[in-house]
């Protein structure tokens, strides 16, 4: 065979591959930011090399997605309402409120951050998905594009408001929302709290009976106090943009599939519905070489090995008190250390120690001489954990991070410090537990088998699940008849619910 023929049948494979799902579609993507973004990228790069054109709304203050940096996704920018350096500090606020103000110990003290914080997130939002929304040039090329789904994470409202108006079926990816309260009340999931610990709550699924009880007021906490969005708000607007009563959760309760970023190596046994689909941990790939600088460093460790230290993307810095903490500690491991941090170099930093402005977290995981992590406990850090079986020591700060940790505490591959209470002695004694009690690594180990070990590669599952709902137009034949119900039945079966919970909080 020619040179030629060989190249053509080559070109006919990569094409049928391209095309495997039947035909490529349109994806437009809500705004999103931060680990948010990252986390949606994996999936549009893979629906890009399937052949599907991905358009990406993204805001002119926009802080972390770079149209340059983003090969074949096109983007449609929109003059946001506010500047990139407010949007920035917004959250630079709210962080630091949590790493300096907040008690983990005390989870009410916890909820009372959240509940200052959420109120203005969603003032931030609506205001995002008005410049989106009543943008009229904007929104008359959205509708002429013929756009075949909406993928949108579902803690950034907006998206089913946009779906509506385009009339097209859209899909959520999502970690949580407070207390469960969205996938329960507009997904229909449930969630008992006999034995599902609620998000934030920092239970796992092995609780005493009064972690039930606690878990049980917790639930109560979220359902009926606790407001993730300013939903009056959030009903009023999209009722004026649609000429109609329309209520916001009713909205997010039309999606056609939820794609949970959490998997059972993480999770406790839970129920879920034919429209949920954990794919925890798609965005984890095998490691890739070093940079030689880097990998040279690496190298130096000899028989010691490594420990990698990050905070994720939102946190680089800290007080020049705190690094010093870490890095006199840090100075008393035999281990090398690479530390992701863009403060003053701390007084106290060892010669064993090395500091870097961005690390290539997921290729340090997977080489073979990492010994340990030291995360805050994002989703994100912790899957690439699990994915490369490192043990891990837990610096929890917000959201669900004091979760995760909690939960691979209970699994036997962490050891959980208080960011705020430890000292230097704390932390090298928890990393020599981690690099020294051989049960870590084997723990951490096994929650790597049971991640490998599943029929399809989550992204596989998760870009799976888009095309399908593209499909077939939707996926409403998997959604539960709970969501046809009356107000009046979800209102009676609510309370009947809640108080069997209430009376039998030992069990189902």
């Amino acid at each position: 065979m020619s040179v030629k023929h060989i190249s053509a049948l080559l070109l006919l494979l990569q094409l049928s591959y391209f095309f495997s799902s039947g035909s490529c579609g349109k994806v437009l993507v809500w705004h999103v930011e931060y680990s948010h973004w990252l986390n949606i990228k994996t999936i549009l790069d893979t629906l890009v090399q399937r052949g599907h054109e991905v358009t990406v709304l993204r805001s002119s203050a926009s802080i972390l997605i770079d149209p340059n940096k983003a090969s074949g996704i096109k983007f449609e920018t929109f003059p946001a309402s506010f500047a990139k350096e407010e949007m920035k500090d917004f959250f630079i606020y709210w962080i630091n409120n949590a790493l300096y103000n907040m008690s983990l110990d005390s989870y009410w003290d916890h909820f009372f951050i959240l509940n200052k914080f959420f109120p203005k997130y969603s003032d931030v939002y609506e205001n995002i998905c008005r410049d989106i929304i009543l943008n009229k040039k904007l929104m008359t090329k959205l509708q002429g594009s013929q756009f075949d789904v909406v993928l949108a994470d579902a803690i950034i409202p907006g998206a089913e408001l946009l779906a509506e108006l385009l009339k097209v079926p859209f899909v959520y990816s999502l970690r949580f929302f407070p207390g469960y309260t969205m996938e329960k009340y507009s997904g229909g999931l449930h969630v008992p709290p006999s034995y599902v610990p609620i998000i934030l709550s920092g239970l796992t699924g092995q609780m005493t009976f009064m972690e039930r009880v606690q878990n049980m007021l917790c639930l109560l906490y979220f359902d009926f106090w606790f407001q993730t969005f300013n939903e009056r708000r959030w009903d009023k607007f999209y009722s004026e943009v649609l000429g109609r009563p329309a209520r916001f959760s009713e909205l997010m309760g039309k999606a056609d599939m939820w794609l949970i970023r959490s998997y059972w190596d993480l999770e406790f046994p839970r129920p879920l519905l034919p429209n949920f689909e954990f794919v925890g941990g798609f965005h984890c790939k095998p490691a890739k070489p070093l940079p030689k600088e880097m990998e040279d460093f690496v190298q130096s460790s000899g028989e010691e090995g490594i420990v990698v230290f990050s905070l994720g993307s939102m946190v680089s810095n800290m007080t020049e008190e705190r690094a010093n903490m870490f890095a006199t500690a840090f100075a008393q491991l035999p281990q090398k250390v690479l530390w992701r941090f863009e403060g003053k170099k701390p007084d106290s930093l060892g010669s064993n120690t090395r500091l870097y402005k961005w690390i290539p977290q997921n290729d340090l995981l997977g080489h073979p001489k990492t010994k340990a992590f030291i995360t805050h406990g994002g989703a994100n850090g912790v899957f690439e954990a699990i994915y490369h079986g490192v043990p891990m020591v837990g610096l929890p700060l917000f959201g669900d991070q004091p979760d995760n940790i909690v939960y691979m505490k209970t699994k036997g591959a962490a050891v959980k410090l208080d960011w705020k209470t430890m000292s230097s002695a704390d932390l090298l004694n928890a990393l020599k537990t981690v690099i020294n009690d051989p049960s870590y690594k084997e723990n951490a180990m096994r929650l790597s088998r049971i991640h490998h070990d599943q029929p399809m590669k989550p992204l596989d599952r998760a870009v799976f699940w888009i095309e399908y709902v593209m499909r077939h137009k939707g996926a409403k034949h998997l959604r539960v008849a709970a969501h046809d119900l009356t107000w009046r039945w979800k209102t009676l079966c609510r309370a009947l619910e809640k108080r069997e919970w209430w009376c039998f909080p030992w069990g189902p």
